[in-house]
């Protein structure tokens, strides 16, 4: 069984890209493009299959393609971002995973997603309700996912942009986040909070294996803690578009070789 992850070439107006909960710093495009190399390297020395998807130049947050799609199984969601700026960005996203041989279905107007407001563990899909995403579209997608053994579950999101810039699982489902960014937490079964604002973001390479950001040493360690290995990658350029490593990537596990 593979393990593919869909990443995108920053653009060249990266600079130009949305903020807003954050003060808005200037971007070294130069070093943003740097750091997602060593992202991207980090996903293959972890055993994933890269696939780029193709580059949006006029889409200045297109880097973060997590937002674009949403992968259950073998079925591919792609989005409708409240940001008007970010709707051409999913097109070369539905191009790539239609090319897997997923089933392809679409969140639409007057539906609104980002991808980045949805945490799955196992078989609950939790969906964060704030800017990006509305009633609508969580409506779409509980008729889409429901029907293949998925339970939508609803989350407010009004302190930060979106629900993973809160919250995101370790392998074992714990989910871990900032208090002061978390509505909640008492939705989720089981709780960690962490010390740092960049420390809520993990990615799963494997059941022992995470990547986060370097910005969180502290948290790295508490996650060391709990018996995982860490990796942390530089990516200060993306979080100063409020970014973070669940962003980059699109994660694709369980497809047939």
């Amino acid at each position: 069984m593979s393990k593919i992850a869909l990443v995108r070439k920053p653009s060249p107006n990266l600079n130009e890209g949305l903020v807003d909960n954050i003060e808005r710093v200037p971007v070294d495009v130069p070093l943003a493009m740097q750091q997602w190399e060593g992202y991207v390297h980090t996903l293959q020395e972890a055993g994933w299959d890269t696939r780029e998807v193709e580059p949006a130049p006029d889409c200045a947050d297109a880097v973060f393609v997590e937002d674009s799609v949403l992968m259950y199984k073998n079925v591919a969601v792609s989005m409708h971002s409240g940001a008007p700026s970010r709707q051409a960005e999913p097109a070369g996203t539905r191009s790539v995973v239609a090319g897997l041989g997923c089933s392809l279905n679409q969140i639409t107007e007057p539906g609104t997603m980002d991808g980045g407001d949805i945490l799955k563990i196992g078989d609950t899909v939790y969906v964060g309700q704030g800017g990006r995403t509305n009633s609508e579209g969580i409506r779409q997608l509980r008729a889409i996912l429901t029907p293949l053994g998925a339970t939508v579950v609803a989350v407010p999101v009004t302190k930060v942009l979106h629900l993973k810039t809160a919250v995101t699982a370790l392998p074992d489902g714990t989910v871990i986040g900032y208090p002061d960014f978390v509505d909640n937490p008492s939705i989720f079964e089981r709780f960690i909070p962490v010390p740092e604002e960049h420390g809520t973001a993990v990615v799963c390479l494997s059941d022992s294996h995470v990547v986060m950001s370097a910005s969180a040493p502290r948290t790295a360690e508490l996650i060391r803690g709990l018996g995982y290995r860490v990796t942390t990658v530089e990516i200060t350029e993306f979080e100063k578009l409020e970014g973070c490593v669940t962003c980059l990537s699109v994660r694709v596990r369980g497809l047939a070789d």
